[in-house]
């Protein structure tokens, strides 16, 4: 199993007022691990599963993440679809657990892998390689626009700082996304972290399929970044009614959320938010 974080030498330098560096300091600092993942997904039997996505992402909860995804694209609905995962070596890095082995349960259809459904993930975007728009939607089988939750303003506000203090690996590397799944009342149910915001999200996904806990009624998502369509997609595939983010969301992300009949917040700092979709969920802002 790899690490989360790793330590490399780095020469710190400080400037005084005139920009000069007089102070030059050669120290250890602590990084996030970005690490491929290959995903392989099929029936059972030696060699049947078929290498289906490869994404780069920070080494830990690899099979959540695997299996959200697989959720969060519509290849599997819940976790009776999944008959066996485990991770295993790659065939040339034998040390490192890099490949995610997935086995379908009797009855579900292998994906297709052809050009139009090939996925490449990198840390900083999300789905890359998708022939089209058609490829990239992808519905879901919960209907969000009917859960009644309704969270206080007041709530909502406080949960980027507990989702801030709960990021443990950003404490040593300041270069990991988050995205924490909370109750209606505020409370952190699990925090995922991720140099992928879209992999931090479909971690906290996948923990929930094994968990049996879809659909995620009643619940609030927060990512730590913006808050773009791939992750709106993803929170409507688990039932997610509301997604908040610390950042600006995207034309597409308000488009679909609006359709899903979510509730999209963004720019969640201080006292401050943009509500964009389904303010009727947010309660004490008269």
């Amino acid at each position: 199993m790899g690490r989360a974080t790793d330590r490399r030498g780095v020469q710190r330098i400080d400037l005084d007022a005139a920009g000069d560096g007089r102070a030059r300091v050669r120290r250890q600092d602590t990084l996030a691990v970005e690490e491929p993942l290959e995903i392989r997904v099929g029936p059972g039997g030696p060699g049947r599963r078929k290498p289906l996505a490869v994404t780069m992402r920070t080494p830990g909860d690899d099979l959540d993440l695997a299996i959200g995804f697989l959720l969060t694209e519509g290849l599997i609905g819940s976790a009776d679809d999944v008959h066996t995962a485990q991770l295993c070596a790659g065939a040339d890095t034998p040390n490192t657990y890099n490949v995610a082995d997935v086995v379908l349960a009797p009855g579900v259809p292998p994906p297709v892998t052809d050009v139009s459904r090939n996925f490449y993930t990198t840390s900083s975007c999300g789905v890359c390689g998708k022939a089209s728009i058609d490829s990239v939607r992808t519905r879901s089988r919960f209907a969000v626009v009917d859960d009644p939750l309704v969270v206080p303003a007041d709530t909502l506000v406080a949960l980027p700082d507990r989702l801030r203090a709960a990021q443990r690996a950003f404490d040593r590397t300041g270069g990991l996304h988050a995205a924490g799944l909370f109750t209606a009342a505020g409370e952190l149910v699990v925090l995922r972290e991720d140099v992928g915001r879209h992999n931090a999200v479909d971690k906290v996904i996948g923990w929930a399929v094994r968990e049996r806990r879809l659909p995620l009624a009643g619940h609030v998502l927060l990512v730590s970044g913006r808050a773009s369509f791939e992750l709106t997609q993803k929170a409507w595939m688990a039932g997610v009614p509301l997604l908040a983010a610390v950042s600006a969301p995207s034309t597409l992300a308000v488009e679909l959320a609006d359709e899903a009949g979510m509730t999209l917040v963004g720019f969640l700092r201080g006292r401050t938010m943009n509500v964009y979709t389904g303010g009727q969920r947010l309660s004490g802002t008269d």
